[in-house]
C-alpha cells in the first residue's frame, strides 16, 4: 500500500484481506490423525485393502522422557526374522487369491504392513493408522468426521498383550482383526475383544493340557517360569488352576521380561538352582527365552526335564541357542504340521521384497545375506558389498528355518478367511457385486465362514472366534551332528471325552539329561497302603509325611489322605492294609483250659457217682443212716448238677445256653446247700433231743427236711423265673474288651438278677456255715456238724475271692473263673462231707457200728 493511497481504497485492500483469511479459516484442517503421519513398511494398492502388523523388531531402545518436548519416534532395534516370514506368508495368500479365478474374481487385494517392533504403544499406533490413514483431510468446520475405514481387517499381531490393545482400540469400530499366534484365553472374552479372531488354539485349552501332560508323567512337584505379559501370566494362571485340580503342586512360580534387567534373570536362575523339583514348566515365548537360555548357559541346569508352550517348543532357534544342551529332552505342544504347497518357495524369494528400497528391508537384506549397500548407514567395512541379486542358497539362518511353517499356514488361513467372508459378502459367483463395504457386515460374515484350505485342513470360528484345538506333542531329542529333530510323541484334542484327549504314542521319549527313564519329581515319595497323608505345616499339599494308619484302620491304596476303620468284626492286619476277621474268643472244648475243666467236671461228676454207689451199697449201715441218707442221696443228686452245669459255660454261647447256665448254676447250688442246710439242722436238732425233755425232733422229721429243702428252692426257681422273664440273659459279641478279638460271652440282661440268684446262694451258704459252727463242738465219736463246717467254710472262701478274680478276668478267663469256683465249690462240699464216711466205709469198717456211732467223745477245738 503506498501513502498517496486514499481512504476508500485503503478500507476496500482491508476487507479483501478479511475476506481471504475468513475463507482460509473455514477450510482449515479439521480432520486428522494425532501425532506425525506413519508410512506404512510395506504396501500394495488394491480395490480391497488389508492390514498387518506384524514385528520386524524384537525391541527398542530405552529412553527417559522428560515431559519437556515432544518424545522422539521409538528406536526399534534387534531384527526379528519372524516377521518377515509372517509378513512373506500374507503376500503368499494375497497373490494366491489375487490370481485365483473362483475366489473373488475382478477384485483384487492389496495391503499396508507396519512394523509394531513388539510394542505396545506402536502396535496401538498403526491399528488406527490403518483404520483412520494418515491423508489430512479438509473440509468445513461443521462437517463430522466420518468416512469408512482405510481397511476392510486386519492380521496380527503375535504376542498376546500387544493383540489386546490392539482389538480393545479396533473392537468398538467393528473391524476385524486376525491373529496367527495370540493365544491368551482372555482374547475370547466377546464383550471386550468383539472384532477379535484367531486361526490358533486359546491357552484356554493348552494350559489344561499341559497339565495333563505333567500329571500323566506323574509329576506332582514342578516349578514354572512365564513371561511376564498377557500371554504368560493368564496361561500360567489357567495351568496352576488345572493343576491343582489333578493334585500337582508348584514349588515357585517366577515370570520375567527380556527387557527386565540382568540382575532379575540371575534371580530367577539362582531360584531354579535352589529348587528341589526336577521339572520346570517354561509359559514363554521364544524371545524371552532366548534371555533366559543365555543366562543359564552360565550354570550347570542340565538336569531338569522342561515342558514347554507352543510360544517356543518347535522354535529351532531357540534350539539352536541351546549351546549347552539345557533343553535336551523337553516336551511340550505346538501347532500341528502344516504343508502349504509354494508357501516355502514363495517365501525365500526376498528379491521383491527388496524393490521398496526403504532403511527397513535395507537392514532385513543386510542382515539377511551378510553383505552392505554402497549408501547404507548400518553397513560397516568388514562387510562384503550387496548387489541386491543375491540368493539364499545355502544361506542357513532363522529366516530359511521353515518349523515354524504351522504358524505361516496361520497367517495364510488368516487371510484366505476374509476373503471367503468378503465372497459370501459380495455374492460372487463368476463375478462380485461389488458394494459398500461395512467392517460390521464383513465381521458378521468372517464368523460364519467354514471352508477348506487347498490341502484339505477345515477353517472356522466358534462362538468365541477360537478354532478347534488340537495340538502335537513334542520332544526334544538331540541327534548326532548336535541338532535337535522335534519329534512327535503324541496328539491332543480338546473336542473329544476327557479321558480320549490326550493320547501319546508308544515312541521312545528322550527325556532330561538324554535318559529314557522318566525323572522323578515330587516333593514327598507316594504313602503305600497302610499309611495316610499328613500335610507338612506351612508347605502345599504335595508336600506330607506318611503316618502308619492306627489299630483297626486301613488304606489298601496308594496316598491315601485318610485310614478307613474297621469293621467292627475285622481287624487290621500287620501291615494296615487289609481288613481281617478278629479272633473269636470263648471258651471252647478244643483248648487245653477248656479241656481240663471239662475233666473236672466229668471227674467230679464221676466221683460223686461212685459216693453215690457206695452209699447205696452200704445204705442199711449205720454211718449212712445215721444222718438221713435221703438227704444225702439228694446232695450227691445236687452235687452231680453242680459238677455238670459248668459244662454249660464252656463252648460258643447261644440264647439258650446263657439263660441255662446261669440259672442251673443258681438252683442247683440252692439244692445243693439247702441238703447241706438241713442235714446241719438234723445234727443240731438231734444232739438236742438228747437233753431231757427235749421234743424238738418231732419238729423237724424227714417230712419237715424235705419240705425245706423244697421251699429254699423254689425261693431260687421264683427268682430265676423273674430273672429270665424280666431281662434274661442273651449271647453277646464284646468288641469293647480286646480290640484285635471279639469276646462271645452272656451278657446279664438283669444285673439285679444275676446278683439276686448269688447273694441268695451266698445267704444259704452262710447260714448253713454258722449253724455248722455252731454244732461243731457237739460230743459224738462222727460229729457231721464239723465236716459241714469245713466244707461251708471252704464254699464261702472260693465265692468271695470269686467276686474280685471274676470282675478283673478278661474274656474267657473270666468263664474260667467261675467253672473254677463251682467246681472247686462242689468238691469242697464233695470231699468234705463224704470222704471221712467213705473211708469208714471202705477202710475201717470195724467202726461202722451202731455202737461205735452213738459213742461219746470229748470234741477237740478248732
Amino acid at each position: 500500500m503506498t501513502p498517496t493511497q486514499s481512504w476508500p481504497e485503503q478500507g476496500c485492500a482491508l476487507l479483501q484481506l478479511l475476506l481471504v483469511a475468513s475463507f482460509s479459516q473455514a477450510e482449515e484442517l479439521v480432520c486428522r490423525r494425532r501425532g506425525d503421519p506413519e508410512n506404512p513398511q510395506l504396501f500394495k494398492n488394491g480395490e480391497i485393502i488389508l492390514g498387518g502388523i506384524f514385528s520386524f523388531h524384537g525391541s527398542w531402545k530405552e529412553r527417559k522422557d522428560t515431559y519437556m518436548h515432544k518424545p522422539p519416534p521409538l528406536q526399534c532395534m534387534g531384527l526379528n526374522f519372524r516377521g518377515f516370514q509372517y509378513t512373506q506368508a500374507m503376500l503368499f495368500a494375497i497373490e494366491e487369491i489375487n490370481n485365483s479365478t473362483d475366489l473373488l474374481p475382478g477384485i483384487s487385494l492389496g495391503y499396508q504392513i507396519y512394523d509394531a517392533c513388539a510394542s505396545i504403544a506402536r502396535s496401538v499406533r498403526f491399528t488406527l493408522a490403518l483404520a483412520n490413514g494418515n491423508e489430512v483431510l479438509f473440509g468445513p468446520s461443521q462437517t463430522p468426521c466420518a468416512r469408512p475405514a482405510q481397511v476392510q481387517a486386519i492380521m496380527g499381531e503375535a504376542p498376546s498383550s500387544l493383540c489386546m490393545a490392539m482389538a480393545t482400540v479396533i473392537g468398538p469400530f467393528h473391524i476385524p482383526m486376525i491373529s496367527h499366534f495370540a493365544t491368551c484365553a482372555c482374547l475370547s472374552d466377546k464383550t471386550k475383544y468383539p472384532s477379535f479372531l484367531r486361526t490358533i488354539p486359546s491357552d484356554y485349552y493348552q494350559s489344561r493340557a499341559l497339565a495333563q501332560l505333567v500329571k500323566h508323567f506323574g509329576w506332582t512337584w514342578v516349578g514354572a517360569v512365564r513371561t511376564n505379559d498377557d500371554y504368560g501370566n493368564k496361561g500360567m494362571a489357567t495351568f496352576t488352576e488345572t493343576a491343582q485340580q489333578l493334585g500337582i503342586c508348584l514349588e515357585y512360580s517366577v515370570s520375567f521380561f527380556r527387557t527386565d534387567p540382568p540382575d532379575k534373570i540371575q534371580k530367577i536362575v539362582d531360584i531354579i538352582k535352589a529348587s528341589t523339583s526336577k521339572v520346570i514348566v517354561a509359559f514363554l515365548s521364544n524371545l524371552d527365552f532366548d534371555i533366559l537360555i543365555h543366562e543359564m548357559s552360565h550354570h550347570n541346569l542340565t538336569r531338569y526335564q522342561w515342558v514347554g508352550s507352543e510360544g517356543w517348543i518347535f522354535d529351532s532357534q531357540t534350539a539352536a541357542m541351546d549351546k549347552h544342551h539345557i533343553l535336551d529332552g523337553a516336551i511340550g505342544l505346538s501347532i500341528p504340521k502344516a504343508h502349504v504347497s509354494g508357501m516355502r518357495e514363495f517365501m525365500l524369494d526376498v528379491k521383491p521384497l527388496n524393490s521398496s528400497g526403504n532403511e527397513l528391508f535395507t537392514e532385513f537384506w543386510e542382515t539377511l545375506f551378510s553383505c552392505k549397500f554402497k549408501q547404507s548407514k548400518l553397513s560397516t567395512e568388514k562387510q562384503r558389498e550387496c548387489t541386491g541379486h543375491e540368493d539364499l542358497t545355502g544361506v542357513q539362518n532363522s529366516f530359511t528355518d521353515m518349523s515354524l511353517m504351522p504358524i505361516f499356514n496361520n497367517v495364510y488361513k488368516g487371510v484366505y478367511a476374509v476373503a471367503h467372508a468378503l465372497h459370501s459378502m459380495f455374492s460372487c459367483n463368476k463375478s462380485c457385486n461389488k458394494m459398500q463395504l461395512d467392517p460390521y457386515t464383513i465381521l458378521h460374515h468372517m464368523k460364519r465362514v467354514h471352508f477348506k484350505t487347498k490341502e484339505g485342513e477345515e477353517v472356522y470360528f466358534n462362538e468365541n472366534g477360537d478354532p478347534a484345538a488340537k495340538y502335537e506333542i513334542i520332544n526334544w531329542q538331540p541327534t548326532e551332528n548336535g541338532i535337535v529333530d522335534f519329534v512327535t510323541i503324541g496328539l491332543y484334542d480338546a473336542s473329544l471325552p476327557a479321558d480320549k484327549q490326550l493320547n501319546l504314542q508308544n515312541k521312545s521319549l528322550i527325556l532330561a539329561n538324554n535318559s529314557q527313564q522318566v525323572p522323578v519329581s515330587v516333593c514327598s515319595k507316594k504313602c503305600p497302603p497302610g499309611t495316610r497323608k499328613v500335610l507338612q505345616k506351612g508347605k502345599p499339599v504335595c508336600c506330607y509325611d506318611c503316618l502308619r494308619c492306627a489299630e483297626g484302620e486301613i488304606s489298601n491304596i496308594t496316598d491315601s489322605i485318610t485310614c478307613v476303620q474297621c469293621h467292627p468284626e475285622f481287624w487290621s492286619n500287620e501291615r494296615r492294609d487289609a481288613c481281617v476277621k478278629k479272633e473269636k474268643e470263648f471258651l471252647s472244648y478244643e483248648e487245653v483250659m477248656g479241656a481240663l475243666l471239662t475233666a473236672a467236671s466229668l471227674l467230679g461228676t464221676c466221683i460223686t457217682a461212685v459216693v453215690a454207689f457206695i452209699f447205696f451199697r452200704y445204705r442199711k449201715t449205720p454211718i449212712v443212716r445215721a444222718n438221713n441218707s435221703e438227704l444225702s442221696f439228694l446232695l450227691l443228686f445236687s452235687l452231680t448238677l453242680c459238677f455238670l452245669c459248668s459244662l454249660t459255660f464252656i463252648g460258643r454261647p447261644s440264647e439258650w445256653s446263657c439263660m441255662l447256665r446261669h440259672t442251673a448254676f443258681g438252683i442247683t447250688f440252692v439244692l445243693c446247700i439247702s441238703c447241706v442246710l438241713g442235714k446241719t439242722i438234723v445234727v443240731l436238732m438231734a444232739f438236742r433231743a438228747t437233753l431231757p425233755g427235749s421234743n424238738v425232733m418231732k419238729w423237724f422229721g424227714p417230712a419237715q427236711q424235705r419240705l425245706s429243702v423244697l421251699v429254699f428252692t423254689l425261693i431260687q426257681v421264683i427268682i430265676c423265673i423273674l430273672w429270665l422273664t424280666i431281662s434274661p440273659p442273651f449271647p453277646f459279641k464284646n468288641f469293647k474288651q480286646f480290640k484285635d478279638r471279639i469276646i462271645f460271652e452272656c451278657a446279664l440282661g438283669s444285673a439285679v438278677g444275676f446278683w439276686a440268684v448269688l447273694g441268695y446262694v451266698g445267704l444259704l451258704a452262710m447260714l448253713c456255715f454258722i449253724l455248722a459252727f455252731l454244732a461243731r463242738k457237739l460230743p459224738d465219736n462222727f460229729n457231721e456238724a464239723k465236716f459241714i463246717t469245713f466244707s461251708m467254710l471252704i464254699f464261702c472262701a472260693v465265692w468271695i475271692t470269686f467276686i474280685p478274680a471274676y470282675v478283673s478276668s478278661p474274656g474267657k478267663f473270666s468263664v474260667a473263673v467261675e467253672i473254677f469256683a463251682i467246681l472247686a465249690s462242689s468238691f469242697g462240699l464233695l470231699i468234705c462231707i463224704f470222704a471221712p464216711k467213705c473211708y469208714v466205709i471202705l477202710l475201717k469198717p470195724e467202726k461202722n457200728t451202731k455202737k461205735n456211732m452213738m459213742g461219746k467223745k470229748t470234741p477237740q477245738s478248732f
